[in-house]
């Protein structure tokens, strides 16, 4: 190595400290630019140059963090626990008596319109929690700010547990509520990602999705043991069970690690440093850490450089921010039009139209199904990449839907609408229903997230954040409460709106979605600042580790037709 590189090597290697001053406050930083940075490791043979990491452990090293992620990822059980238990509600004979409308006759129900706001209000409070909570995390830090919206949705089941026989008064505590859940879906998938060792950000960030599944089916589960009762113990006792919920995030919060670059981005060096080595279990002193701070804090420089985010920047196209955003929010757009909660939210009505003597137990298969189905992610995700299972997911839906609706449409009802149903026609359903759980699980439901938390740059990650999230609440409005119309109209011919939809998920993910299986955070935004192809994404190799061979100009352009693009591999 010549004395110019072995100068570069050195000065790369200096760890660099950032001067806080005597109030706590932090000063200018003398780390190098993302772009000086590369820009010196350009002028020497990097295939000479060690690049310092943090060494990869056996699996069994890892339990702790795991333990932690699983913790963090626990305020997903809280949005899937209402999931569960809001479906069986709309059945249950005592919550339609006081919150329901009467026939002539005496009989209560629900109609189309009260169906739709009771259910999917929680969803546009989930938007408003997104929109207005989102800065928190970079207020009073990730851990604090998932206590304090934890705290606004016990504000919110009080109200709803208090309700008597005023349904606009349940309405209204679930709108809090889900102003709760909707920043959780910011914070929780955010400290996972910034937490979780980069090899198993794909893993472990699948914590959130698991634990909303796991609320989904415990949620089947209590409806089904409340049934028998004919008070309010229907449904108070599931709400009731949310504040143990509450309670144990609230505690786990005191137990699991800080972000570490919020720990940098005030000034807390060795918190940062401790915080990296207890997730990658090392030491303090392992020079992967020190080189993993170095790296987060020439980020935190350059984007500091740059001022302050607001709200406009996101629209900016410096930096790749615009498209990344469009990204975001088109992959939560999708995650919702892939009709998953068509299932999860009317499971117990939808099924009573094929003829089920007991839509509960349904629910509850669906709910394990879907449980069972997302430790399958655990291993694909993060073994074939966020691209090709969404894609694969996309395509098995679509196979599934093109069943589902088919049978519906043609074979469940043999005698007319007014008739008996086909015993042979509802199993069908169910079974393709069963599959098209497993697919969205295992695939598009915890790739969005993680996928969104990953993608933008640390300055403006909340904000991106929450308005991508912000999208998948709107959706679920949307759809939440339109469907009892939509079925009424079109019945079983939903399905293949949602099919449709599916078709177009999958050419988006293969033209828009950049490959980030196994890069750090501050790799995956220099390969979006690069313009790399998505499509050949999966080939891109970050310019700390990237030697003479790299043809960064074929993965910029491509002139091949479109039908080669999609079918060749490269």
């Amino acid at each position: 190595m010549s004395e110019a590189a072995e100068n570069s090597s050195a000065q790369l290697e200096t760890p660099v400290e950032p001067t806080v001053s005597n109030s706590g406050s932090q000063s200018n930083m003398s780390a190098p630019s993302v772009k000086d940075a590369k820009d010196e490791l350009n002028d020497f043979d990097v295939d000479q140059q060690p690049v310092l990491e943090i060494p990869i452990k056996p699996a069994s090293a890892y339990v702790t963090i795991s333990i932690f992620c699983t913790m963090i990822g626990f305020g997903g059980f809280i949005s899937g626990w209402d999931t569960g238990t809001i479906g069986g509600f709309l059945a249950h004979p005592d919550y339609l008596r006081r919150f329901g409308s009467k026939h002539h006759d005496g009989s209560y129900y629900f109609s189309n319109v009260r169906t739709g706001l009771v259910v999917s209000i929680f969803n546009i409070g989930g938007l408003i929690g997104c929109l207005t909570l989102g800065d928190l995390a970079n207020r009073i830090g990730r851990k604090m700010a998932l206590v304090a919206v934890v705290i606004i949705f016990i504000i919110g089941l009080i109200i709803q547990i208090a309700s008597i026989d005023k349904w606009y008064q349940y309405f209204i505590g679930r709108i809090i509520s889900g102003m709760g859940v909707g920043a959780i879906s910011i914070f929780s998938p955010m400290l996972l990602s910034e937490v979780a060792p980069k090899h198993l950000r794909g893993t472990l960030g699948s914590m959130y999705q698991l634990m909303v599944t796991f609320g989904i089916f415990l949620g089947d589960c209590t409806n089904y043991g409340t049934k028998a009762y004919d008070n309010s113990v229907q449904w108070r006792v599931p709400l009731g069970l949310s504040f143990a919920w509450c309670l144990f995030m609230i505690a786990a919060m005191f137990f699991v690690p800080e972000s570490p670059r919020y720990l940098m981005e005030v000034g807390k060096v060795e918190e940062a440093k401790a915080s990296i080595a207890t997730s990658n279990k090392v030491s303090v002193e392992d020079p992967g850490v020190q080189a993993e701070i170095d790296l987060i804090t020439a980020g935190i420089e350059a984007e500091k450089a740059a001022g302050s985010a607001s709200w406009m920047e996101l629209f900016s196209r410096k930096g790749k921010v615009f498209p990344r955003l469009f990204m975001c929010c088109m992959l939560q757009t999708l995650q919702q039009l892939t009709g998953c909660n068509y299932f999860f939210y009317y499971g117990t009505v939808v099924f009573q139209a094929v003829g089920l003597k007991d839509s509960y137990e349904t629910s509850i298969v669906f709910g394990i199904v879907n449980f069972a189905s997302t430790f399958v992610a655990f291993y694909v995700v993060d073994r074939f990449g966020r691209r090709r299972c969404l894609m694969w997911g996309a395509a098995a839906m679509v196979a599934c839907y093109v069943v589902y609706a088919s049978v519906g449409v043609t074979r469940l009802h043999p005698h007319g609408d007014d008739g008996p149903t086909s015993k042979g026609a509802g199993n069908c359903m169910i079974v393709f229903s069963c599959f098209f759980i497993f697919c969205f699980a295992c695939t598009w439901a915890p790739i969005a997230w993680i996928i969104v938390s990953e993608t933008f740059p640390l300055r403006i990650k909340p904000k991106g954040m929450a308005l991508a999230n912000g999208c998948n609440w709107f959706w679920n409005f949307l759809i939440s409460f339109f469907t009892p119309f939509i079925t009424g109209a079109i019945n079983f011919y939903y399905g293949y709106v949602f099919m449709g939809c599916m078709v177009f998920a999958y050419g988006y993910v293969f033209f828009f979605v950049p490959e980030t299986k196994g890069l750090t955070l501050e790799e995956v935004n220099e390969m979006w600042e690069e313009g790399i192809l998505p499509w050949k994404s999966p080939n891109w190799v970050p310019s700390a580790k990237r030697d003479a061979s790299m043809d960064m100009e074929a993965l910029q352009h491509d002139d091949k037709p479109m039908y080669k693009r999609m079918f060749s591999r490269n």
